[in-house]
């Protein structure tokens, strides 16, 4: 029987988490102020009128006797990652992790899309991830330590059908933290993915039943982002698939190379296939393999 560790402990770390009004990002922040963390706990405020939600997840968090402040600023805006940086440390003296949980779903199909409509889901998605990750950045560099999680979707995996802009904001992300993760690893600053599957805000309206809305609970995420963003995290540029008590990893892959001189519509339908798999460490690695297998000068097929 494989051996359970204990939960992270995160005590005198501060951890910054953003969307975290709401849903997957509240369950986050709760979820690491319960286990000793300081929490910046950042969420947009649009209607001054009503309480925020942002503060209201302070005040739980305070209520259970943990520490945590609210930060108001809209993720797209690019002074909000300099902000929340500024008020971690002002606060709290240092910063350990990030999570960067802000992002808006989308529902329209690519013809109706406009470029500024295109570019407005964007600008939340990774945009809004950019600045807090690009302002956390230098500091975990300089302290030789870091943990960063973005959140990521199945549909930037996958992607989905009226889901263009989204679908490609959340690749991106990925495509980012794989390459922080090769300029991380020399200062500890480890770099990750979550792609959660939760009953939020966000989805509830697509889960009519109760059954799959209590299995779906953002709680049952909130342990993988808390132990990606935690000491005991030691890899990096991962992305890691979280549902209801389930977790599973993704992964880029290439099929084994095939040569045109087969023909080149054969050669293209014998990769697409492929069932056999293979990965690289970083796109220079990926491509020294496929070069590897090039034919040599000697070895091609003469000009008909």
């Amino acid at each position: 029987m494989t051996q359970k560790l204990p939960d992270p402990n995160f005590a005198s770390q501060v951890v910054i988490v953003t969307g975290a009004g709401k849903g997957l990002g509240r369950s986050y922040a709760l979820h690491l102020a319960a286990h000793g963390a300081h929490v910046i706990v950042n969420n947009r405020w649009t209607n001054r009128s009503e309480p925020s939600s942002a503060q209201s997840v302070v005040n739980e968090i305070r209520a259970a006797g943990g520490s945590a402040i609210a930060c108001f600023d809209p993720a797209e805006d690019p002074a909000s990652g300099p902000a929340m940086v500024d008020l971690a440390i002002r606060t709290f003296g240092r910063l350990d992790g990030l999570i960067a949980n802000a992002g808006v779903p989308e529902a329209r199909s690519f013809k109706k899309h406009t470029v500024e409509s295109f570019r407005a889901i964007f600008d939340i998605n990774f945009m809004g991830t950019l600045h807090i990750v690009h302002a956390a950045w230098p500091v975990m560099m300089d302290q030789k330590y870091g943990r960063i999680v973005v959140s990521t979707s199945g549909a930037g995996l996958h992607a989905n059908a009226g889901m263009a802009a989204y679908s490609s904001s959340k690749a991106a992300l990925i495509g980012l933290i794989k390459a922080l993760a090769l300029e991380g690893a020399k200062n500890n600053v480890m770099a990750n993915a979550i792609a959660p599957y939760a009953a939020t805000p966000m989805t509830r309206e697509y889960m009519t039943d109760p059954t799959m809305t209590d299995l779906l609970s953002p709680d049952k995420v909130a342990p993988v982002a808390g132990w990606l963003v935690s000491r005991q995290c030691t890899f990096s540029g991962q992305v890691v698939i979280a549902a209801g008590g389930l977790v599973r990893a993704a992964f880029a892959e290439e099929s084994a190379a095939q040569r045109l001189a087969m023909g080149t519509a054969q050669a293209i339908k014998a990769a697409v296939s492929d069932d056999a798999r293979y990965r690289f460490v970083d796109a220079n690695a990926a491509f020294a393999d496929l070069v590897s297998h090039c034919p040599t000068p000697e070895g091609r097929s003469p000009a008909k």
